[in-house]
């Protein structure tokens, strides 16, 4: 049983319960085992590299969990009603399309900073999209639209739902894969990380997890070193990971069940995206390529000739960003050669 600070714990037979139900709707994604070049000549012939592909999830997300998880626990009547929610982008894009699915209406709030192809993503799945200014003016927003029309808020990462959600990744990832000597995932809030290393601890206590966070949205360092959540203003280009808090539950999972957690800068992640393009032919956004960056970067050393398991956590990215960040990517991979091109 894994310890929360909120809303209760939740066991094995739960996680287990969760996948059933929501396996008629979401997919249970492939693992990938990458034995390309480059990322042979980065971590060595006897590393054993494995990725969870959440990007080929429903709407392009692992999120896609917590969302028909926290919808699916709401009674026909209330959901009726239909459901809000607040996001830079893909948890927005998720609830809409777990909205879709069952029929429901949604009215999701989203920053107008927000990627055009996320937007167009939550209105294509047949969501109303509003515009906020930015995250305080965002939340009031829809705070006002669950007031006034009985919508229930559908959490972008904390809360026991969202977590269940998130463990069936780590359940799957487990269950695929055997006992592995590391897991990286990458934290924005920490819904992710936390049910997915709750999860893998439950089936491989030995395994190490880490959790990833970009340099300028760090909530979760800076919780952990408070002991407490704390709020940030964030400043990266991995938008999906850059909430401007921790809160309780997701914290707590974090802090029960990640061992170490790491940083990485803009730079390394579009290192990783372009090692991503030419290795494996994948266009991924900023965030999905976080867990890679810190795979290759920072923790290089420490796990070169294990079996490490990667959570390519989901992108949803236009051709113009991606084309910048890639370049980028390879620019920044001239002026750091160990990461360039498997040298």
């Amino acid at each position: 049983m894994t310890r929360t600070s909120s809303d209760g714990a939740f066991s094995l037979a739960d996680i287990r319960a969760n996948a059933k139900q929501i396996s008629p709707y979401v997919v249970h994604t492939p693992v990938h085992c990458w034995t390309g070049r480059e990322i042979g000549q980065l971590m060595g012939p006897d590393s054993d590299i494995y990725l969870k592909m959440e990007l080929f999830q429903h709407s392009g997300t692992f999120k896609a969990r917590g969302a028909m998880t926290n919808m699916l626990a709401l009674s026909p009547e209330v959901l009726e009603r239909g459901v809000t929610t607040i996001s830079a982008g893909n948890h927005a894009v998720a609830t809409s399309w777990a909205a879709s699915v069952l029929n429901v209406s949604a009215k999701v709030v989203m920053i107008k900073t927000a990627n055009p192809l996320r937007v167009e993503a939550a209105r294509a799945y047949g969501a109303e999209v509003l515009l906020a200014e930015d995250g305080p003016s965002g939340f009031a927003l829809t705070e006002k639209i669950s007031t006034e029309e009985g919508r229930s808020f559908v959490h972008a990462f904390e809360g026991r739902c969202t977590a269940l959600g998130t463990a069936t990744l780590g359940l799957e990832f487990s269950e695929s894969c055997g006992p592995l000597d590391a897991v990286i995932i990458a934290i924005g809030g920490g819904g992710l990380a936390g049910g997915a290393s709750a999860a893998i601890k439950m089936l491989d206590p030995d395994c190490v997890i880490y959790g990833v966070e970009p340099e300028g949205a760090d909530s979760m360092h800076r919780s952990f070193a408070s002991g407490q959540p704390v709020t940030i203003v964030p400043e990266t280009i991995a938008d999906s990971l850059a909430p401007p808090m921790s809160l309780p539950y997701s914290f707590a999972l974090c802090r029960d069940n990640i061992d170490q957690l790491v940083k990485i800068s803009d730079d390394d992640m579009c290192r990783a995206m372009a090692l991503f393009f030419r290795d494996m032919k994948l266009a991924v956004e900023p965030a999905c390529a976080a867990a890679t960056a810190a795979l290759t970067g920072p923790l290089k050393n420490e796990l070169t000739g294990k079996k490490v398991g990667v959570v390519l956590c989901g992108s949803n990215i236009d051709w113009e960003t991606f084309s910048a960040l890639l370049k980028r990517g390879e620019e920044a991979s001239v002026a750091k050669p160990t990461f360039a091109h498997g040298e």
